[in-house]
């Protein structure tokens, strides 16, 4: 995916064409802009007037296929920086993508390009955003219920279908409650007295 543009080469989306093509500018050090686009093709250009280099990229059925300034949004640096998040314990900081990007392609971000690249980062590796893995819970509760046979599982939403809360047995830790002593627990409550 990274790559140079090279004619008939096909990219899954126009997504990924704009990534290669904005990587590939930001190493080589040229700017782009798009000169014309729509959902079925796309057209960019040299920034230089003098210039005559350009792509343009046809969609194919599900493709983009390419015949033949520097872009660095927040998304292109996202997809830059989500390898980077391999370490779940690692604290990458905007000042860190910043660093790293001008390490790695020689750019200079600002500071809210940078914090906005690790968002879009986050949110890939995250599949989603949070709202959208809250719509995961209904298939992950069926599939809990079908590997731990005595599961009890209990998930509420509103009645405009947003989460509530989610109770959740294994039935492992029911069965084991049985084998528990017996506890008095008082909660929020202020005693007095000996």
């Amino acid at each position: 995916m990274l790559g140079d543009i090279e004619e008939n080469r096909v990219f899954r989306s126009k997504k990924e064409l704009m990534t290669c093509l904005s990587i590939m500018s930001m190493r080589k050090k040229f700017q782009y802009k798009v000169f014309k686009s729509n959902t079925s093709f796309i057209v960019v250009r040299c920034v230089h007037p003098s210039c005559s280099w350009r792509v343009r990229a046809n969609k194919l059925i599900e493709n983009f296929k390419t015949t033949r300034r520097r872009q660095a949004t927040s998304w292109v640096v996202g997809e830059c920086i989500k390898r980077r998040f391999i370490n779940p314990g690692r604290v990458f900081r905007p000042r860190d993508v910043m660093d790293d990007m001008k390490q790695r392609y020689g750019v200079e971000l600002s500071y809210s390009v940078a914090w906005r690249g690790r968002e879009c980062a986050y949110e890939n590796l995250r599949l989603g955003t949070p709202e959208q893995s809250y719509n995961l819970l209904p298939g992950y509760l069926h599939m809990l219920m079908q590997t731990n046979p005595g599961s009890v599982v209990n998930l509420e939403v509103t009645d405009g279908n947003k989460f509530q809360y989610l109770f959740i047995a294994f039935a492992a830790s029911i069965q084991g409650f049985s084998y528990c002593r017996p506890v008095i627990s008082i909660d929020a409550t202020h005693l007095k007295g000996k």
